[in-house]
């Protein structure tokens, strides 16, 4: 067991790590032009801070969380980003600063859950967050930038779904509505929904058993019933997205997993990878600064599986652009040779060229199988005759071609070459 990850962790090689920086590269650089600056939190918080936030009710907190108890102190791995986010613009008084503010994260995150496609326990996850506004502006830029950065993955077959499942004050008239609905089929619900009747019946709908989700086709719409102000946030939002020419669909369907979500739910959904599924969702969450001991402060964002996001990315045939191989190798005939390669291996890495050597004492016959092997656009070769003439053999892996170039010129020639 000890040479094996643990269920639901995945080790990333060496041979798959570049499609992770690609992605993590792209989607700095597109926060970055949005004006979001990264933010970077513990990998756990206190327990409490998810429990009142994303909420007692949730799959995530009842079912999902690695929690341990240390110094008297319950402590829990990070299940989502934005409760910690908050946590930390409370904590530093970041509120202070000039409004609205804009926050990325790359992080990781630990669900305790049944493994599987773009699912696991230990997963990663990009976020974004916004500060300080309730102007449906923000809500439609966090939208805009997500549909940017997946268009920007090559990812084509994909819908913006939105929805608004309003306030606390027009919300309790929802649950009591949903209730009566739901109350001739009670008993036929699964002990979690039934746990859930009194406390959030909002949550039965977004459970993932298949007989629950039956029972609840024909349900109320929190749409018919959002007050005068929750009613206009979603008009704004709508007209915002259309100014920016961003196709949606309303699917009052959309409740999403976490407690702390007001007004503003949504999620991008594709069926590239086999059944229909979310790639990326958020939503707007008010309270949530309030609810953790904060001021009031409106917040907005979303959350997206790295994962998820790849193997998506695979699915659609997205090529992600690869640079294969060292700028060089060097081979070596001696030990002054070797002690020549040595230094030229220094400045050719202080001028930004991926340059390798043997390291395993290999005659020179297999270590030009060495070059090979790792893909070297061209192989340097020093011996005492170039050592004597202070000159080197440069020679072209690609099509055997070789030329002489001297030694105060090698690294100038090949940072040409490549």
């Amino acid at each position: 067991m000890l040479t094996k990850a643990p269920k639901g962790t995945k080790d990333i090689l060496p041979s798959e790590v570049y499609k992770w920086q690609y992605v993590e590269q792209a989607f700095a650089e597109i926060c970055r032009r949005h004006g979001f600056g990264e933010i970077r939190t513990p990998d756990f918080e206190h327990t409490e801070l998810f429990k009142r936030g994303v909420g007692g009710t949730t799959d995530i907190v009842q079912k999902e969380m690695y929690t341990w108890e240390q110094a008297k102190r319950s402590l829990t791995l990070r299940p989502e980003g934005t409760s910690p986010v908050v946590r930390a613009m409370v904590e530093h008084k970041l509120y202070a600063e000039p409004q609205p503010l804009k926050f990325y994260y790359d992080i990781p995150c630990f669900r305790y859950e049944k493994p599987q496609a773009g699912r696991l326990r230990a997963f990663h996850q990009f976020g974004v967050e916004v500060f300080g506004t309730d102007s449906m502006m923000a809500d439609a830029e966090v939208i805009a930038l997500a549909q940017e950065f997946l268009a920007a993955m090559g990812i084509e077959n994909i819908e913006l779904r939105i929805n608004s499942i309003g306030c606390p004050a027009c919300r309790e008239d929802y649950k009591k509505a949903l209730r009566e609905f739901l109350a001739p089929k009670y008993d036929q619900l699964c002990d979690t929904c039934k746990s859930r009747y009194e406390t959030n019946p909002m949550r039965i709908l977004d459970c993932k058993s298949p007989e629950d989700q039956a029972l609840v086709k024909g349900a109320p719409r929190m749409l018919d019933y959002l007050c005068d102000d929750c009613r206009a946030a979603f008009e704004e939002l709508k007209a915002d997205l259309d100014a920016m020419h961003i196709a949606y669909t309303v699917d009052a369907g959309i409740v999403r997993g976490l407690d702390y979500y007001t007004k503003t739910a949504f999620e991008f959904v594709t069926d590239t990878i086999g059944a229909q599924g979310t790639v990326c969702g958020g939503g707007r969450y008010d309270h949530l600064a309030e609810e953790i001991g904060g001021p009031a402060i409106p917040g907005v964002g979303f959350g997206l599986g790295i994962e998820r996001l790849l193997i998506t990315m695979e699915a659609a045939g997205v090529e992600i652009p690869h640079r294969k191989g060292a700028d060089a190798s060097l081979v070596y005939m001696g030990d002054a040779a070797r002690r020549e390669c040595l230094s030229l291996l220094r400045s050719l890495h202080a001028e930004g060229l991926h340059a390798e050597m043997d390291m395993m004492a290999r005659n020179v016959k297999n270590q030009f199988k060495y070059a090979d092997r790792i893909g070297a656009r061209y192989a340097v070769v020093i011996g005492d005759n170039e050592i004597e003439k202070k000159e080197v053999s440069v020679k072209d892996m690609q099509t055997g071609k070789q030329e002489t170039v001297p030694f105060n010129r090698v690294v100038s020639y090949l940072k040409e070459k490549n």
